[in-house]
């Protein structure tokens, strides 16, 4: 092991960045300047991403801080559906004739709380009210052990899901219950195969890594257990613990010291060196994919350039100039309060944004950096240079000669492709946070945790 292996230059777990800039960033939108129809208008939307999004859960896991709630009031999901119509229909008169959608996911939460006859109106939620051929376009889903039912799946598999991805976490049930996440090994096996035999082409496994009392052994178990099921796919997440989450309540705050992160990178190394030998390719730090997995289309959607439609109170859209979203929270109450007033909205009150970010010619600069350079393929630089007339080198030069000093810039590529090193990727959640800017830093530490 090298010294720097063993003694990481700075904190390798800072904050996961699949996104840029966070929400915690974002502030309220004047109304007057945020019709949404003047905000799509010129925009390309030849290859939109489609997003809606479900915040119910069935119970929520203890280092979860995404926007849902634990479970669902009689009457609340149907009036949940409604409000996705009436803010699909402002969308899609926002959008006007010719938009396409190149992919489309349904995340949450966890979309399959919904039951099998509301997941049809979903479907039909994107394919009536967006004209989105869900059949056509890769569609990726997320769900839980207990809700993966064979009525769900069944659904799912027939409208063109093309990809499952399960939350597991962890084979191991003490682990899982360390994690406050109550599940058995029995009943996910048995999820598992109801997916397997639903017959989506692609299935993914979540499993998380640096939950107190795991060992190598245990982890390797986890792993072994997952790639039984030869998922196409594996994400592989360092535990974090965040503010006004179960495991922040029980721990204090505590858990993040330097002996925590060097047991989140030795694990994180030993699962990514066992995947590789077990034929698996690196996509990213958290992302592995089987060599020989089917191809599932939606190549023609850049994730650096392209749109985004958001429907649903958690999700957020993207345009060139504006990213926006509505209210974000942590704290349980707040997320019902957020949920009741979507809801109540009217057609009326979604031909608007509420929360956003501008995005200046800077800032969509660091964003396809970001995007780019965190992918373990690497960023072209002639990519970079077509869209804006610059050199990233130029651009980001002290952070460049920053990174290489660290050993993360593979400095075998030659200047026309910028890319990192493994122990570069390793320190993606190092690396991603330093490249954001000062005003997106000043907003995020001004940001009031709700």
């Amino acid at each position: 092991m090298t010294t720097l292996e063993a003694t990481p230059a700075v904190r390798p777990y800072q904050q996961y960045v699949y996104a840029y800039p966070h929400k915690t960033a974002y502030r309220p939108l004047p109304r007057e300047r945020a019709a949404l129809g003047d905000l799509w208008a010129g925009e390309p939307k030849d290859a939109l991403s489609l997003y809606f999004h479900i915040p119910f859960c069935e119970v929520r896991c203890g280092f979860c801080n995404l926007f849902t709630r634990i479970g669902a009031p009689d009457g609340l999901t149907k009036a949940y559906l409604d409000a996705l119509e009436r803010q699909a229909s402002a969308v899609r008169e926002a959008l006007g004739d010719g938009a396409r959608f190149a992919n489309a996911a349904f995340g949450g939460g966890t979309p399959t709380f919904l039951e099998a006859a509301e997941l049809e109106r979903l479907c039909d939620l994107a394919e009536d009210g967006l004209g989105t051929d869900l059949r056509s376009v890769p569609l990726s889903v997320e769900a839980s052990p207990a809700t993966a039912t064979a009525d769900r799946l069944t659904v799912l598999a027939e409208r063109g899901a093309t990809r499952l991805s399960l939350g597991v976490q962890s084979f191991v049930d003490t682990e899982a219950r360390t994690a406050v996440r109550p599940q058995r090994r029995s009943d996910v096996e048995a999820a598992l195969t109801r997916i397997r035999e639903a017959g989506f082409p692609v299935l993914n496994i979540d499993l998380i890594y640096g939950i107190d009392g795991q060992t190598e052994d245990s982890w390797r178990r986890s792993l072994d257990a997952a790639l039984a099921w030869r998922p196409e796919e594996l994400y592989l997440y360092p535990l974090y613990v965040r503010p006004l989450t179960g495991l922040d309540r029980r721990s204090g705050g505590t858990t993040s010291d330097t002996e925590w992160d060097e047991r989140r990178l030795r694990l994180y190394r030993h699962g990514r060196d066992h995947l590789i030998a077990r034929g698996y390719e690196q996509v990213s730090m958290r992302m592995f994919r089987r060599a020989d997995a089917p191809a599932t289309g939606g190549e023609d959607y850049s994730c650096q350039s392209d749109g985004m439609i958001g429907l649903g109170c958690g999700a957020r859209s993207y345009t060139s100039t504006l990213h926006y979203s509505f209210d974000y929270a942590v704290d349980m109450h707040r997320i019902r309060g957020i949920i009741d007033d979507y809801t109540a909205r009217t057609v009326e009150d979604f031909r608007h944004a509420d929360f956003g970010w501008h995005m200046d010619a800077d800032e969509a600069r660091r964003r396809h950096l970001l995007q780019s350079l965190l992918q373990a393929e690497g960023m072209p630089v002639a990519e970079y240079r077509t869209r804006f007339g610059t050199d990233p080198h130029d651009d980001f030069a002290p952070d460049l000669a920053r990174f290489a000093a660290r050993g993360w810039l593979d400095d075998s590529t030659g200047p026309d492709l910028l890319r990192l090193t493994p122990e570069g990727l390793a320190h993606s959640d190092a690396l991603g946070p330093e490249l954001f800017s000062a005003s997106v830093r000043q907003r995020m530490a001004e940001y009031e945790t709700k």
